[in-house]
């Protein structure tokens, strides 16, 4: 028998996220009418609240009689209708917004290497995920934590730390973005970015509401006429307290079953269970608390802020917004199969690896005759070279010049006899597409690159271009100074690529000792240091010392936010950081 032929099924693309966000909108409606419901109970126990304190109520007859209930009703669902729709539709529009605003959370920095494997690795992972563009945010905080955002009808974001930027392997960053995928393509963000969106103003509300008490002494010590209170009723605190944990324990319901289906569906997109299993685990024993915010966005969160600090009661485990750790462990580890064991000994391991791979440095002042220089982390680019020669009117070759050197000769032209020393090549210059293409650009007034270079302000020599952590620095190469971006100095601090010589430890124990034992004499040392001059704009730059606990004096420019270290100051405040941080 010959079966007949079935063509072969096609399989379906994965749906895009905004075909999720449109199949989202029963949902929405579904959240709306649990919002209008909050809304009515509480402008109901408010409209009683405001009619006990006034004293409104004659008799109970009276005060439970139907006239006064249908108005007293109909008055609160009318108001219930009017707010609840305006707090809805703000949250839509503005809540993602809202909250990325409190996480400070920053579009990442091309020019920053770690920053640049976050854009590279989430485009990858959206494309395997299929999904279109979603654009990363960096949040300033050694914390190791993730979210995703959905803002209506706009791109997702998908948000991670500093700290987990400097702590993640590739793989494990390519799992906890795999992670926040799944929970763009199943929903999830969408739902709980509106949760948590609708949760902050009860929240809000709830602290305006609190009562305050206007004495501070103890209750035994108080006179009757102090035990009174101000910023609120007591009563309307407890009705917005009421809602607010209501919110709380709808985005945990939401919440916590979502976190293992988006646990399997990330290792189907990044093929690593061994990878997220790692980096949940890092991310739940270490730090994870971002910042001061509502304790209701931590649904949002790969692991709870507040993660190896929860209560094991009833109210505990009701408010819990994600599953056990042990339980989204176990379920990777069998994927793999491996033992929670093994897992704890591969972390051990890659942390290992990755202490000994650390590149240490050296202090110029070491006398040390195998080393001609210091160590750069490194290689600076070189500058640029002088590679050409130009035919005089005098009909001699005059140079070598740069480009920029060449372009600036009061006798170039396009129609200039010129020869590149590099690819021995004699031409007329417009025939060198690089010298035509400069040409271009300086006939259109465009501002090509400096010929001045920054110069070091100790040795007066020019600096250097290199990376420093995967940061872009100046650096001078006799010295080691380093002219750094205010902004960049927290990113430094929180990464380890380098670890240091004996000679810069001792230095930092001396640095400890002299400054941090003694802040009056750090400030003695700033007011009889000369000011020296910003490599940068040229202005003067302050001797200040570096934070108010680690007063090690450093120069910083209030004209454009640069701070320059002098030899080995940089890798001192590190050094005394990472030991503070060892010793905890």
């Amino acid at each position: 028998m010959v079966l007949p032929k079935t063509s072969p099924r096609r399989r379906s693309p994965p749906p895009d996220f905004y075909q999720i966000s449109r199949q989202q909108q029963i949902k929405s409606l579904l959240i709306f009418g649990i919002i209008l419901l909050f809304y009515f109970i509480s402008f109901t126990l408010v409209g009683i609240t405001i009619l006990a304190c006034f004293g409104l109520f004659q008799s109970m007859l009276i005060s439970f009689s139907s006239s006064a209930l249908v108005k007293l009703f109909l008055t609160s669902s009318a108001l219930a209708v009017i707010v609840a729709s305006f707090h809805f539709l703000e949250a839509r529009r503005f809540g993602a917004a809202y909250i990325r605003h409190r996480l400070e959370a920053q579009p990442p920095d091309p020019k920053d290497l770690y920053h640049k494997r976050l854009i590279n690795t989430l485009e990858e992972m959206s494309i395997a995920a299929g999904l279109p563009y979603v654009k990363p945010y960096v949040i300033p905080s050694s914390a190791i934590n993730s979210l995703a955002l959905v803002k209506t009808n706009k791109p997702p974001a998908i948000i991670v730390s500093e700290g987990l930027l400097a702590d993640f392997t590739r793989d494990e960053l390519q799992a906890v973005l795999a992670h926040e995928l799944a929970h763009l393509i199943n929903g999830d963000s969408f739902t709980l970015t509106l949760v948590c969106s609708l949760a902050n103003i009860f929240e809000r509300l709830r602290e305006m509401s609190e009562p305050e008490r206007t004495s501070q002494l103890p209750l035994s010590q108080r006179l009757p006429q102090q035990a009174e209170t101000r910023g609120g009723h007591p009563l309307l605190f407890l009705a917005f307290t009421l809602t607010s944990l209501i919110m709380a324990l709808l985005s945990t319901l939401i919440s916590r079953e979502k976190e293992l289906q988006a646990d399997a569906q990330a290792v189907a997109i990044c093929r690593s269970p061994r990878a997220l299993a790692r980096a949940i685990y890092k991310a739940h024993v270490k730090n994870s608390l971002i910042g001061d915010f509502n304790p209701t966005y931590s649904a949002l969160f790969i692991v709870p802020p507040y993660s190896g600090q929860e209560g094991e009661g009833f109210f505990a485990r009701l408010f819990r917004t994600h599953p056990p750790l042990i339980k989204r462990i176990h379920q990777l580890c069998a994927m793999v199969p491996m033992s929670i064991a093994d897992l704890l000994a591969e972390i051990q391991t890659i942390a290992d690896q990755r202490e000994k791979a650390r590149q240490e440095i050296h202090s110029p002042e070491e006398k040390d005759s195998s080393r001609d220089m210091p160590l750069l982390l490194s290689p600076p680019e070189e500058a640029a070279e002088k590679i050409w020669l130009a035919r005089s009117p005098q009909k001699k070759w005059a140079g070598p010049f740069t480009l920029e050197e060449l372009l600036q000769q009061p006798f170039f032209s396009p129609k200039l006899w010129i020869k590149n020393l590099q690819e021995g090549v004699e031409a007329f210059a417009e025939e060198f597409p690089h010298v035509r293409a400069r040409w271009r650009l300086k006939g259109q007034k465009k501002p090509g690159p400096k010929i001045t270079q920054p110069r070091c302000p100790r040795c007066q020599i020019p600096l250097r271009e290199s990376f420093y952590e995967g940061l872009p620095l100046l650096i001078c190469p006799k010295c080691q100074g380093k002219l750094i971006d205010s902004a960049y100095v927290n990113r430094i601090l929180v990464r380890k690529e380098i670890s240091f010589s004996p000679y810069i430890q001792e230095k930092a124990k001396k640095y400890r000792d002299i400054f941090m034992a003694n802040p009056f004499r750090s400030r003695k040392l700033i007011q009889n240091t000369a000011p020296i001059t910003c490599p940068n704009c040229g202005q003067r730059m302050l001797p200040r010392p570096f934070t108010y606990y680690y007063v090690i004096p450093v120069d910083k420019c209030l004209f454009c936010h640069k701070i320059w270290f002098d030899t080995d100051e940089l890798e001192i405040i590190q050094y005394l950081i990472e030991s503070r941080l060892q010793n905890k």
